[in-house]
Parts: C-alpha cells; structure tokens; sequence
C-alpha cells in the first residue's frame, strides 16, 4: 500500500489526482479524501447481465444543494433514509501498476451512513461515481466539497491492458 509521500510524488510526477480542493488536507498518511461534487436520486431501475448487452444504467436525478444564507458560497444536502449516488469532485489517472480501494470516512460512519464502492482498476481514468447509503432514520446532511471517503493505492505487477469499460475518461 503506499504511503503519503508515495501518493504526493505520484500526484506531482504522474498527475495521478487531479481536480482536488486542497492537497494538504485531502491527503492522509496511506491515502487520499475525496470529495463531493454531486448528489443524485435513483430514479428508474437498473438490469444488469453478464455480457453487459442487456445493461441498464439507473437514471438519477441531481439533488440541488441549499445555502443556508445567500451569502455563503457552498450549500447542504439534506438527505433521508437511502440510497444515493455521489460523484466525486477529483479526477483519478491510475498507471498500469497501481488498484484503488475506497473505504468510508468514519465521522460518515459514526453518523449512520456508509458508501459503497468497486474496485478502481489498474489504469482508470475519469472521475468516479459510487453508492451513499444514508441508514440514520433522521437522515444526514452533507456540504458541497465534504471529504467522504478515503482512497488508498496498492502496487500490483504491471498489466499490458488496463481498464477498458465505459466509465473510461467519465468527466
């Protein structure tokens, strides 16, 4: 797994994160925050086969943060009991050398929510999309850029063919 100065140097040199608030902060000592730019409903079914011919992906519908006063420069989300889908605000440029796995913050887990994630593969490129599940029966608020899950980064052996699916260059 690497390490913080690992992941800097990869970020510097390899552009491997990029669209990041705050490099200080969203960078940990064996990860890196990411942070959220949008939030979406689920708003119509998924299928999913095993040749991916018959996939369907679930439409979602934005939820649009609220300010608390005009002024301020980010809004909230209030969101209840549910299941969300979040994009992220970075963009992540993985070699053929390196996985990411995600995992939840834990002030997100000590307020009754957790994300779902799969595996960044070796070679992604784009911005990346995963599951909120909101279990808190009050619900829970987020503020536009809150740090919600922490990604960390194995070496594997260099692959020739790296990821190929359509969530390639997602923007």
């Amino acid at each position: 797994m690497l390490n913080r100065e690992d992941i800097l140097s990869l970020i510097k040199g390899k552009n491997l994160l990029e669209g990041y608030i705050d490099l200080d902060v969203q960078l940990t000592p064996n990860g890196f925050d990411l942070t959220v730019a949008s939030i979406f409903e689920f708003d119509k079914p998924g299928a999913l086969d095993f040749s991916n011919k018959e996939r369907e992906l679930p439409g979602g519908r934005e939820i649009i943060p609220r300010k608390k006063n005009p002024e301020d420069k980010f809004g909230w989300w209030n969101l209840k009991t549910g299941a969300y889908k979040i994009r992220t605000n970075e963009i992540i440029n993985l070699p053929n050398d390196l996985v990411a796995l995600a995992f939840s913050r834990t002030s997100l887990l000590r307020m009754g929510a957790f994300t779902q994630h799969g595996v960044w593969d070796a070679g992604f490129k784009g911005r990346s999309e995963f599951i909120l599940l909101v279990d808190n029966p009050g619900g829970i608020k987020i503020k536009q850029n809150a740090r919600i899950v922490q990604l960390i980064f194995i070496k594997i052996n260099h692959t020739e063919q790296g990821y190929q699916g359509i969530y390639q260059n997602q923007r």
